[in-house]
């Protein structure tokens, strides 16, 4: 164990007071060298885990940096916190992947891929309204909540974005232009289109984004609009795949790559 632990330290520069922390707790109020956790982060420190004045714990502001802390008071529902160390750009990766993703008609598989794709690594989401999209809304604020929840339990020190549900013709639109994303969509048709792992292997590092479609793909006019917005389509083998399932291949080859 001993071994691994120094093995990360050495190549992503972690402070020895950070290896492998075991839990981790999230707060953006931070003023200066003192940290507030609200009253869910507090509930869950002092009441679930049994922290108490004086304990060492670890928590990240979702902007990529690492704190030590010690706690100072033990308040349920406000725990405050005295910063010993930080660490900046904690683990960060060496790309930028932004997930269009049509939800699927039972929203319990699309916040399955939320929660998986978290624990991947992945920056920014938007669930996607199509033309033949069966489910047409989205809880927002359940979504974050699972987010948060996957960026904890996986020891990321980034809080992925989520953005409402947005047209697709609205987000092929707001990137025709865009000459910094690596541009990607995947759908069912026939058609001329590269494997995924041909195509990732031309992105090094840098921004991503990928649409996917829903359980009905995407209309002809949907496809022509992201081709004609310089976006790459892709194959993910022979297997027809659901759309979370899909998602996820995309996100875990990105990791990968």
């Amino acid at each position: 164990m001993r071994g691994i632990i120094e093995y990360f330290q050495q190549k992503y520069r972690i402070l020895n007071i950070f290896a492998l922390p075991m839990e981790l707790f999230f707060t953006n109020r931070i003023d200066g060298e003192t940290a507030y956790l609200d009253t869910a982060e507090s509930n869950h420190c002092i009441k679930v885990l049994r922290y108490s004045v004086g304990e060492i714990i670890n928590f990240t502001d979702g902007q990529g940096t690492l704190y030590k802390g010690e706690i100072i008071s033990n308040a349920a529902k406000e725990v405050i916190i005295q910063i010993l160390e930080r660490a900046s750009n904690y683990m960060r990766r060496n790309y930028y992947l932004h997930m269009a993703v049509a939800p699927p008609k039972n929203p319990v598989r699309f916040e399955w891929f939320l929660e998986k794709a978290v624990e991947l690594g992945i920056d920014e989401i938007t669930p996607l309204e199509c033309e033949h999209s069966q489910r047409r809304s989205f809880n927002h604020i359940r979504g974050e909540k699972i987010i948060l929840s996957a960026m904890k339990q996986s020891l990321k020190t980034i809080l992925p974005k989520l953005n409402p549900m947005t047209r697709s013709m609205d987000v092929i639109a707001e990137f025709a232009g865009d000459q910094e994303f690596f541009k990607l969509f995947g759908h069912c048709r026939e058609g001329d289109k590269r494997p995924i792992n041909e195509l990732l292997s031309e992105f090094k590092r840098g921004k991503i984004i990928v649409l996917i479609g829903p359980e009905g793909d995407f209309s002809i006019e949907e496809i022509k609009a992201a081709q004609q917005s310089n976006f790459n389509p892709f194959s993910l083998g022979e297997s027809r795949l659901r759309t979370e399932t899909a998602a996820l291949t995309v996100v875990s080859a990105v990791y990968l790559n």
